[in-house]
């Protein structure tokens, strides 16, 4: 009985304040917690990121190989995203096959990713219809406390900024990897995502741990720098009216802006 019960008096209380304009940690509705990103935090990666936000923490490595098109997309690369939920960075996770939180941050951070057009797959092609560059995007969760989606995008579009290839010339049928000349990745374009949270009829921007236990809607969007949108999930039980959606794409628009800033540092 007291389980059934202590959530819904937590929720109450988050979405009492939320109506008064107030959140538990003291910021305002549309505010981020404070962010910090770095670049070649792993060595042995070819390009790697670490993003917080508040106390989430993700850490992501880009591994590139050489290997084949698929048979559909035979004149570009491949790009490849997988998200791993670490047992330490919350109670609820567990050691094994990627759950239903996993599969969802993988996917979105993908979409994101692939239909922002951040790399150049063209220019990944080594010999059309035979040989690629494979781009393996690996998003590790150290620490979850909320808002999971802005982090994996943010730390994805960094560690691929930083993430370098080496020099290839073609002899004969064979591919010569020259080490000794590395160069980066071609990047085209810098998306980043924005979440927001339906809590107590407000749209709230950068949801907490305690806030995504609670809320009512979640919609994540992924902009582009020139404001155009590449993405977009809906998660929660309660459907978002026309109105809700229209000023939750106004805030991303806003916000992406302003997290953007992060990527302006490295």
């Amino acid at each position: 009985m007291v389980q059934s019960i202590v959530p819904q008096i937590i929720k109450e209380s988050v979405a009492n304040l939320i109506k008064n304009g107030d959140r538990a940690d003291g910021r305002a509705l549309d505010q981020y917690r404070e962010i910090s990103l770095e670049t070649s935090v792993i060595k042995k990666a070819e390009g790697s990121a670490r993003v917080k936000i508040g106390n989430t923490q993700i850490v992501v490595g880009a591994k590139p190989q050489i290997g084949e098109p698929f048979p559909d997309t035979p004149n570009v690369g491949v790009l490849i995203t997988n998200s791993e939920l670490l047992p330490m960075a919350a109670p609820n996770f567990e050691a094994g096959p990627p759950n239903e939180t996993s599969v969802e941050l993988s996917r979105v951070t993908d979409r994101c990713i692939r239909e922002g057009k951040v790399v150049d797959l063209e220019k990944l092609v080594i010999i059309p219809g035979k040989k690629v560059w494979m781009i393996f995007l690996d998003l590790h969760i150290v620490d979850y406390d909320g808002n999971l989606m802005d982090a994996a995008v943010l730390g994805s579009l960094a560690a691929l900024m930083n993430t370098k290839i080496p020099s290839t010339t073609i002899e004969g049928d064979e591919v010569v990897i020259d080490y000794e000349t590395m160069v980066p990745i071609p990047i085209k374009e810098q998306p980043l995502m924005c979440t927001l949270a339906k809590i107590g009829g407000e749209l709230v921007a950068d949801p907490s741990l305690e806030e995504d236990d609670v809320l009512d809607a979640r919609i994540s969007i992924g902009v582009r720098t020139d404001g155009s949108i590449c993405a977009m999930q809906k998660g929660g039980s309660v459907p978002l009216t026309r109105e809700e959606v229209l000023k939750a794409v106004g805030m991303a628009q806003t916000k992406t802006k302003e997290l953007r800033v992060n990527i302006s540092k490295l």
